[in-house]
């Protein structure tokens, strides 16, 4: 078993893409995974994510704020911005509109803390922007959609506000609460997280993609490229932002990974639950759950030979100090 969520989990991007051509190929197949289920398969990646946390994780936070609130403040102002952006110059229809706003205005992915691991980035820092933006959520989200799409459609400010504490806040509370009384239990299974994760992330673009396939066939371009550039965006702006604000290259990559990787299974959800009329508004976050975890791990390369190669020439450089 321990081989087989290894596995799931070093594919993970080959997983989703796999299951995202299927749904759209075979739509009446893969069906059976029906959208009223996001919101519960959504809270499950949640839960899981409240088991990995431990308290020792919220007094990094405080012993760190400075560079914690650079990485969320850049969250919740560029890729709101860039999706804003995105909405404009491509003259987006509503329906897309307002799902490409939603998942800007979404905190940071759950899968960014393995992408930084990965970019040779700083985990803890990366830890520390997930879990603030995402306490955070409930308010910056419903605010952000509100103010960036009240004037294509209606925002419910405290309806949404509501569906992210039941889909965000309470999963990963019983989370801290499960690891905390019955430790033993969740200490083994944090090890299968990743793989559980990446399967239930799987069945929201399942669900999405499948229920949609039809208007995707006309507008799959659109939203594709729509897609591409904010992430890519998001990544590029991510670290310049966190180098003029005068962090370090490690930094500076996890920022970069943290604001380009959205929590995408979370727009779905909310575009389920308060865009119903809007068919196509849930079918940018599951092209994003899809397409970043495919540009995460290609990111992750990148930024891991540019860390290795300053981390040489700095070594490098103290050397030639000392042997002054």
């Amino acid at each position: 078993m321990k081989r087989f969520c290894d596995w799931v989990t070093r594919y993970m991007a080959v997983i989703v893409l796999a299951a995202a051509v299927a749904a759209f190929v075979w739509p009446e197949v893969m069906d059976v995974v029906k959208t009223s289920w996001i919101s519960a398969l959504l809270g499950c990646v949640m839960f899981g994510m409240g088991l990995t946390l431990e308290w020792k994780d919220f007094a990094g936070v405080f012993a760190r704020p400075k560079e914690v609130c650079i990485g969320v403040v850049c969250q919740f102002l560029l890729m709101p911005g860039i999706a804003w952006c995105l909405v404009r110059l491509m003259s987006l229809p509503p329906e897309l509109a307002v799902g490409v706003l939603l998942v800007g205005c979404c905190p940071g992915g759950t899968s960014s803390n393995v992408i930084t691991f990965l970019a040779k980035g700083d985990v803890a820092l990366s830890v520390g922007m997930t879990m603030v933006s995402t306490l955070l959520a409930p308010i910056a989200t419903p605010l952000l959609v509100k103010l960036l799409a009240g004037a294509v459609i209606p925002v419910n400010f405290w309806g949404m506000f509501l569906s992210i504490v039941q889909v965000i806040l309470l999963p990963i509370a019983l989370g801290l609460l499960a690891k905390r009384f019955f430790p033993d239990i969740t200490t083994k299974a944090t090890a299968y997280l990743p793989a559980f994760s990446t399967l239930v992330i799987t069945l929201i673009v399942v669900a999405v993609v499948a229920a949609n396939a039809e208007k995707l066939h006309s507008c799959g371009w659109i939203v594709i490229t729509a897609v591409i550039l904010h992430n890519l965006c998001g990544y590029a702006l991510g670290y310049a932002a966190a180098r003029l604000l005068r962090l370090g290259r490690q930094k500076a990559t996890t920022v970069s990974v943290e604001v380009g990787m959205q929590n995408s299974g979370l727009a779905c959800s909310l575009a389920a639950a308060h865009f119903p009329d809007l068919a196509l508004a849930s079918v940018p976050g599951a092209v994003f759950s899809v397409w970043h975890n495919i540009s995460g791990a290609l990111i992750a390369r990148l930024y891991a030979r540019l860390n290795d190669r300053n981390a040489v020439a700095t070594d490098q450089c103290a050397t030639t100090k000392n042997g002054r």
